[in-house]
């Protein structure tokens, strides 16, 4: 009998694998084993400057080096790629990915299709028309609001060579923006419970044309699309587009795509609709 397979989870932005530890407990007490990645620079290799602490010096944090300057997409399929060599030691492995982790695995899909047995896309970045900057100028994205994110910049990224964002900020209008877009269907605690789990610090490379979807690679792959409902920073219309234009690439391998409630965090927080969807997925 084949073994069950495994379930390696790749964050979005800001991210780390301590977000998923609400999932990776309910599909353990459904009897699945899974694999949280952290990519590099996030999780416990993250740059937390001093002054980012409180009380913050944001003059000088707009200063400070980042250990994630530097970091490519293919470090981060590279780091993704080693999970799964070693997950497949042990059977079959479902690659998950939320948000800017959509990139990563749609990466590691065009460069070892061979290693994942189905990928499951939640709310998450799969360019096949465009690059990922290219649909942020697209009418499906023309209600999403950036302006928490631009208003708690720190910093000049191009100087920095890094993305830093003030998750601390006490800023009554910053926080209320970030809730709307992430987490609108939270309670103010668990809204702030979770931003306390992002890191100020992201890297800049989001890919380029060569890393959107292959049809001869990442095409051949299962792959599952979980869309949130109530998505207020990648929204339906363009989890709904990005699903059209990949079924369009390959016709013979559409999605399966499936629907959660919630905004883009509800299902990290309250991970049991998530954990039984995914339990569904592996006994196919």
């Amino acid at each position: 009998m084949q073994n069950p397979p495994t379930f390696v989870l790749v964050h979005g932005a800001f991210a780390n694998s301590f977000s998923f530890a609400p999932l990776q407990a309910e599909l353990a007490l459904l009897g699945h084993r899974s694999a949280a990645v952290d990519l590099p620079g996030h999780g416990f290799e993250a740059t937390f400057p001093a002054t980012y602490q409180a009380p913050q010096v944001l003059d000088a944090l707009a200063q400070e080096p980042g250990g994630i300057k530097g970091v490519t997409l293919a470090d981060n399929a590279a780091r993704v790629i080693e999970v799964l060599e070693r997950a497949k030691r042990n059977g079959p492995a479902i690659l998950v990915a939320h948000s800017r982790g959509g990139i990563t695995a749609t990466a590691v899909a065009n460069a070892r299709p061979e290693l994942i047995d189905r990928i499951v896309y939640v709310s998450a970045w799969c360019p096949v028309d465009l690059e990922v900057s290219g649909y942020y100028a697209q009418p499906e994205m023309a209600d999403v609001d950036a302006g928490a994110f631009a208003a708690t910049l720190v910093g000049n990224p191009a100087e920095l060579g890094l993305l830093r964002t003030n998750f601390r900020t006490a800023e009554p209008t910053a926080l209320a923006a970030f809730k709307r877009a992430f987490a609108a269907d939270l309670t103010d605690d668990e809204f702030r419970a979770f931003l306390n789990t992002f890191q100020p610090d992201e890297n800049l490379d989001a890919g380029t044309s060569a890393d959107r979807a292959q049809a001869p690679t990442w095409g051949r792959v299962p792959r599952t699309y979980v869309r949130l409902a109530a998505d207020a920073s990648v929204p339906p219309a363009v989890q709904d587009r990005m699903i059209r234009e990949a079924d369009a690439l390959t016709p013979g391998n559409p999605f399966d795509v499936r629907t959660l409630e919630g905004s883009h965090l509800r299902w990290l927080v309250h991970p049991k609709p998530a954990a039984e969807l995914l339990a569904a997925l592996a006994a196919h």
